[in-house]
């Protein structure tokens, strides 16, 4: 990963097609277009890639995110439960819509415990936040579960599992709504964009008018739209969805190498005495974006991460020692340095929850360590890192 690595001639079309027309916004000026609505034809790619029936591209997987929640209704007071082991902007979308983030546990799947979300849930729970991390999945059919019998919102963050599904459903079709991410790390790419996917016309809409300052999209002339509801801009240009257009048209081209890659790192160490792997809810759904293990001990996993680095093998992550990724590490978030002010009871509630132990999370992320899986390799590179990583293991387990 990600597709960014394979950019060529399908990328550089569909951006040329789309310059000819000098139309680089989103919305208006049809005349000029020539026909050419890369956003549109974008977002009609997407929804019949991973079977949704409605697709709203955005400017990141932070706007889609917020768009989201705000679509779905959730806002002040209201509770949404996130793993602990995530991204920043999961708790800095629920903070936008004023929600407060609840941190519940995440087990070897690296995404949320069923068990320690219900453990989280409370009289103001509205949602369930499950965040597919490293190209995984969480349980879902326990996710469902939860939402049904507690009456729950279900939104799935899929931004690091684009082409990733489960039980043959796409990640992020499950719930209520799902978000997805474009930016230059991921999957595919639209250089920054995000998309918002949902089989719901009502949450559709809404979020197509939170996007856009409110415009209800009901008039072909712009001026004439009424404003329904509040909203802003996350308005993706015809620039970004047109490298994301040709990029979705070879997600299968990109998963192939991927799993390629992964498996012959995989089948390296697999054999390795006291070296356990991430789990997966669904194997076959599995995009193979990340090479996720578990070494015995805390000592032990950073010592592999410092001397796999010292061995040269790069796309290493050690996530709980990462500022981006794990909860431990934000501490801008626990100290309640924030450069706008919350009301006091959202405060309050925030500095409570993001202090919370985890010892559980604590106990599974020290332990565990990531390698990005680039689709450049060779086969013959991929095993060399294969045979790097195996020889710097098999000496420190032993």
């Amino acid at each position: 990963m990600p597709g960014y690595e394979l950019f060529g001639d399908a990328e550089r079309k569909e951006v040329n097609d789309m310059l000819q027309t000098g139309v680089i916004p989103r919305y208006g000026f049809a005349a000029a277009r020539n026909g050419v609505w890369k956003a549109a034809e974008l977002e009609q790619e997407i929804c019949k890639t991973f079977g949704c029936k409605y697709a709203l591209l955005t400017t990141s997987g932070t706007t889609a995110l917020t768009t989201a929640l705000a679509a779905l209704g959730i806002g002040a007071g209201d509770e949404v439960i996130i793993p602990t082991f995530c991204f920043v902007a999961n708790f800095e979308a629920i903070l936008g819509v004023g929600a407060i983030p609840v941190f519940a546990d995440v087990d070897e799947t690296l995404s949320l415990s069923p068990e320690s979300v219900e453990n989280a849930i409370t009289d103001h729970t509205k949602a369930i936040m499950p965040v597919h991390m490293c190209g995984g999945m969480a349980r879902m059919d326990e996710m469902k579960a939860l939402r049904e019998k507690y009456n729950l919102l279900l939104l799935e963050d899929a931004c690091l599992a684009v082409g990733a599904s489960y039980k043959g459903k796409s990640l992020g079709t499950m719930g209520h709504a799902g978000v997805y991410s474009f930016d230059i790390s991921k999957m595919i790419t639209c250089g920054e964009g995000g998309a918002v996917i949902t089989n719901d016309e009502d949450v559709y809409k809404r979020a197509r008018a939170y996007t856009d300052h409110g415009h209800d999209h009901l008039e072909n002339d712009r001026t004439a739209d009424t404003h329904t509801h509040l909203g802003y801009n996350y308005r993706i240009t015809e620039l970004h969805a047109a490298v994301g257009l040709a990029q979705i048209r070879r997600l299968n081209e990109f998963l192939a190498l991927q799993m390629r890659n992964h498996n012959i790192i995989h089948d390296a160490i697999k054999d390795m005495p006291g070296l356990t792997f991430r789990g997966l809810p669904d194997p076959d759904g599995y995009t193979g974006a990340y090479l996720s293990f578990f070494l015995p001990g805390e000592i032990q996993a950073r010592e592999a991460y410092e001397q796999l680095k010292a061995a040269g093998i790069s796309g290493l992550h050690y996530w709980y020692g990462n500022n981006w990724h794990y909860i431990g590490r934000w501490q801008h978030l626990q100290s309640g340095s924030w450069m706008h002010r919350l009301y006091e009871q959202q405060k309050k509630q925030v500095m409570h929850y993001s202090n919370l132990a985890f010892p559980m999370s604590d106990s599974i992320m020290s332990r565990c360590i990531s390698i990005g899986i680039s689709l450049l390799w060779s086969d013959a590179e991929a095993a060399e890192i294969g045979a790097k990583m195996g020889a710097v293991l098999s000496k420190l387990l032993a």
